[in-house]
């Protein structure tokens, strides 16, 4: 591994990274940094997060920006104020002691009468996000004809949040002779595009093996029911007492929630979302960095730009939708060459998505278990244990005050002092954990299960319905139809996927043909609905009229009533299944 004395930077500068404590380059750094240092060409750097992008696009900036030119030279681009906000503290850190570089931060949220300022004393280097800058640029406030270098960070994420328009117009205002470094850590079709319309003959380095993401983080997976994740969320954190974590979710109703459960069981916990004013989410980030919160819990969107050391793990209380996701999850932790654990707690009907990452990473999960009661005691013992072990003892400050300690004790021997000691701590655990259930489930499949073949349905059938999106179905009211007229609950009823002019649907065996039952005769816009069987096993001499299990199923009886488009027009409910009336 070469270092960063070799890559061709100035001394000044390799000395300032050294005293921030950097030994050796990245391997997007090293791979990077030469080239940009010419700069006379275009790149793209394919490089998950968390593998030194900063450091590889900003560190040549600060040798070719010149100080003594007032005007803006440089534009970095990303797609959110936390990531704006690291980008630029970063280059302050770099650039200190090197050059007097004014580099301005421009992002939402924030007072744009600051920023104008800012900018108006002579930014060299604007780090912006699109909207914020669109902004300015409408205000003719930014000024970016003299642009010598653009650098969009996470391209693929800020196409993901819709910046597409934003970012065409952003690079049109800039002069053609301009060198455009483009880091993201996929390829899709929009960001080729951007590539061939904005950059010429771009240089192209992919980092070897980053589809694999960190090799130090160790990726696991637990499986309870939906309504027990928060309860073994708790049971993780507590068997974990140096937990330093962020812990994402889907939503932001569901990011305030587990923060508001956690905080009011007494955890060092606060939130991270969009509904967030700035000045809160600065707050909240600097409590997570100064480590006063133990535990960040944030949506996907609101943790970009994270980059807090030492991130010991990753708790996913929802697997995301978006690989790319997963991806930027997980890539928290296990930073500058340390470990961490990236854990999800996942349902039987998400163990699907599970497969499909570990497919996607080329990594395999390991399944764990939730801690029980009583590991979790025996944990806390250990750890009470180890900071006895640990900590400092001050002697010219305690020695005066034990012979009173002393007095107080001498009735108590070692054994009786080493308990109630120990209990101080441990009594309300125990008293939590006592008779605590086991949250575990097995993680066979089962027909509830998102991504299961036909073959693997053990206890449920596969019903195709001849209706779908076309007669204005959705999910909710497929259900309630299914609920109502096969007089079953929603529970007995597993996945739903709806089709243009039909759709296919789950339910337990035992229900099978009450269902088939209860759709005979039923009409949607004046067409007869029809069920057949697609997939499981069904019992032989079955009322289909067949004799024979194996055949599809067909009810084509007389008229019940009409259902949209009849005389007889219903609504259908979402809260309960049911038919309002």
């Amino acid at each position: 591994m070469k270092a960063f004395d070799t890559l061709g930077l100035s001394g000044e500068l390799v000395e300032a990274i050294r005293q921030l404590g950097f030994e050796n380059p990245t391997p997007i750094q090293e791979k990077a940094i030469p080239m940009l240092l010419q700069g006379n060409a275009d790149l793209i750097g394919l490089a998950q997060t968390g593998t030194g992008k900063t450091a590889a696009f900003g560190l040549p900036l600060i040798e070719l920006v010149n100080e003594n030119n007032r005007a803006t030279q440089a534009l970095v681009v990303a797609p959110t104020r936390e990531l704006s906000v690291q980008i630029t503290n970063d280059l302050d850190r770099f650039c200190k002691n090197v050059k007097r570089l004014n580099i301005v931060t421009v992002y939402g949220g924030a007072s744009i009468s600051d920023q104008i300022r800012k900018i108006r004393q002579g930014a060299q280097i604007i780090v912006a996000t699109p909207g914020r800058l669109i902004d300015l640029l409408s205000r003719k406030v930014v000024d970016l004809t003299h642009i010598q270098y653009v650098v969009l960070d996470e391209a693929d994420e800020m196409l993901n949040m819709g910046f597409k328009e934003d970012i065409d117009e952003i690079l049109s205002t800039t002069p053609g002779n301009k060198k455009v470094w483009l880091f993201s850590a996929t390829m899709p079709r929009e960001v080729r595009e951007i590539a061939n319309n904005y950059m010429t003959n771009p240089q192209e380095l992919a980092m070897e093996g980053r589809q694999q993401g960190n090799e130090n983080i160790d990726h696991q997976f637990v499986v309870v029911d939906e309504r027990d994740k928060y309860l073994a969320l708790k049971r993780f954190v507590d068997y974990t007492p140096n937990i330093f974590g962020v812990i994402f979710c889907r939503t932001k109703m569901d990011t305030q929630k587990i923060a508001e459960h956690l905080i009011k069981d007494g955890y060092n916990a606060d939130s991270l979302h969009g509904d967030l004013t700035q000045a809160q989410r600065d707050r909240v980030m600097k409590n997570f960095k100064n480590k006063t919160l133990q535990l960040l819990v944030a949506t996907d969107v609101a943790a970009r730009g994270i980059d807090v050391s030492n991130i010991t793990h990753v708790i996913h209380m929802n697997m995301p939708d978006e690989m790319e996701f997963y991806t930027h999850r997980s890539g928290r932790t296990a930073r500058a060459g340390k470990k961490g654990i990236s854990l999800a707690i996942v349902s039987k009907k998400e163990l699907g998505r599970i497969g499909q990452v570990e497919k996607s990473l080329k990594r395999k999960f390991t399944k764990v278990s939730v801690p029980t009661g009583d590991e979790v005691c025996q944990q806390k013992i250990v750890g009470l244990v180890q900071k006895v072990k640990e900590v400092e003892v001050i002697d010219e400050e305690i020695d005066s005050f034990l012979p009173e300690v002393h007095h107080a004790l001498k009735d108590l021997s070692k054994e009786d002092i080493i308990k109630r000691f120990a209990s101080i701590e441990f009594n309300r655990f125990l008293e939590y954990y006592r008779d605590a259930r086991d949250l575990n489930k097995s993680d066979k499949k089962s027909f509830f299960d998102d991504g299961a073949s036909d073959a693997a349905y053990t206890t449920g059938d596969r019903i195709f319905i001849n209706i779908g999106k076309m007669d204005g179905l959705e999910k909710g009211t497929l259900l309630a139809m299914i609920c109502d007229y096969g007089e079953v609950r929603k529970d007995n009823v597993g996945k739903i996927d709806l089709k243009g002019a039909y759709s296919f649907f789950e339910v337990e065996k035992k229900f099978t043909d009450q269902i088939m039952k209860g759709f005979e005769g039923v009409e949607v816009r004046g067409r007869k609905v029809r069920l057949e069987m697609t997939g499981g096993r069904r019992e032989k001499n079955a009322d289909d009229g067949s004799g024979d299990g194996g055949k599809k199923r067909r009810f084509s009886g007389k008229k019940r009533e009409e259902f949209w488009g009849g005389k007889k027009k219903e609504s259908w409910g979402r809260d309960k299944g049911r038919r309002k009336r």
